[in-house]
């Protein structure tokens, strides 16, 4: 993961040293990295903020000693390692380096293997080209990769307004499948500003009584979503939870009924990445950033994430 400065210069990033709620990330002054082999060091210029990332920050799942969170950048080619042919200085990029293992994104200089980086999209700000990556991987590989979707299919998509959900329907749309996402009243109207050809609130109705029979359902929420989620499923259609890997259990549940069910963790992929860059670059991705704050509060954008109401993305700016 590159290696530790060696000429002196620091910078400023998100750390922690202890695990719990939001108040144990402060910012610390580190050693800027150096690239190794087949690697870059990027000059980050925003940075996304997951779910992921608050439970990591909490739970300890990155390990012990000082913890450096973050996985979605957007920045600037600084530096090239030895053995990097594909990126030079001052190219403009974003991504998602080396997840699951750490990235540290929440600074201002990361390093990252060049094949886990492509070009931004010229049409996006850094801010909102740093709202995509994971979230946006994730369901590509779930709706792509995964379910395969084609034109003409169903989709659900749970929590359709949240972060891997508004992406998720943009994505199923451009694939030329009808998409329903499930969201709170007051969001519908965003959800058809996405695409979505139906919009149903979740508080109000039973989807699995309130809508036709689907060919796949994405499931962000996970607990009882996936079971209910079999009962909409037409004969051979796929569940596809993001939520929990204790969610594989459900294929278990599904077979007996002719159908399907899967959990995925979304993996580094540079092929999918220019993808969804191509997506985005055509109008068709449009990543809905809520908020932005400063690298400096992070603790508050962690917060509002922790209210798991937000609609799209938050995105951390960092200053140099």
């Amino acid at each position: 993961m590159g290696t530790t400065g060696t000429t002196g210069m620091r910078m400023r990033a998100i750390g922690q040293d202890r695990f719990g709620g939001p108040e144990v990330l402060k910012v610390v002054e580190v050693e800027r990295p150096v690239p190794g082999v087949a690697e870059v060091l990027v000059r980050v210029h925003a940075a996304g903020v997951n779910p992921t990332d608050t439970w990591h920050r909490a739970s300890g799942g990155l390990g012990t000693g000082t913890i450096r969170l973050g996985w979605d950048l957007s920045g600037v080619v600084e530096a090239v390692g030895p053995g990097v042919t594909t990126l030079a200085p001052g190219d403009e990029v974003f991504g998602m380096p080396r997840h699951p293992l750490p990235a540290g994104t929440y600074a201002q200089y990361v390093t990252s293997p060049a094949r886990h980086l492509v070009r931004k999209p010229a049409g996006l700000t850094h801010v909102r080209a740093a709202a995509l990556p994971l979230a946006a991987m994730t369901a590509w590989q779930a709706l792509v990769d995964t379910a395969g979707v084609r034109p003409g299919q169903r989709v659900l998509v749970h929590a359709a307004a949240g972060g891997v959900g508004h992406l998720a329907v943009q994505i199923a749309k451009a694939r030329g499948a009808h998409v329903i996402g499930t969201a709170r009243a007051a969001k519908h109207a965003f959800l058809h500003g996405l695409g979505a050809d139906e919009a149903l609130d979740y508080t109000t109705a039973d989807f699995e009584t309130a809508l036709d029979p689907v060919d796949v359902v994405i499931d962000t929420i996970g607990g009882a979503y996936g079971p209910r989620s079999l009962r909409v499923l037409r004969p051979g259609g796929l569940v596809v939870s993001l939520a929990s890997p204790a969610e594989a259990r459900l294929a278990d549940a599904a077979r007996p009924l002719g159908l399907r069910a899967a959990f995925m963790a979304v993996e580094a992929d540079q092929a999918g990445l220019r993808e969804v860059a191509a997506l985005a670059e055509a109008g068709l991705l449009r990543p809905h950033v809520e908020a932005v704050f400063p690298l400096e509060r992070a603790q508050e954008a962690h917060r509002l994430s922790e209210t798991r109401g937000t609609t799209g993305k938050i995105v951390l700016s960092v200053t140099h």
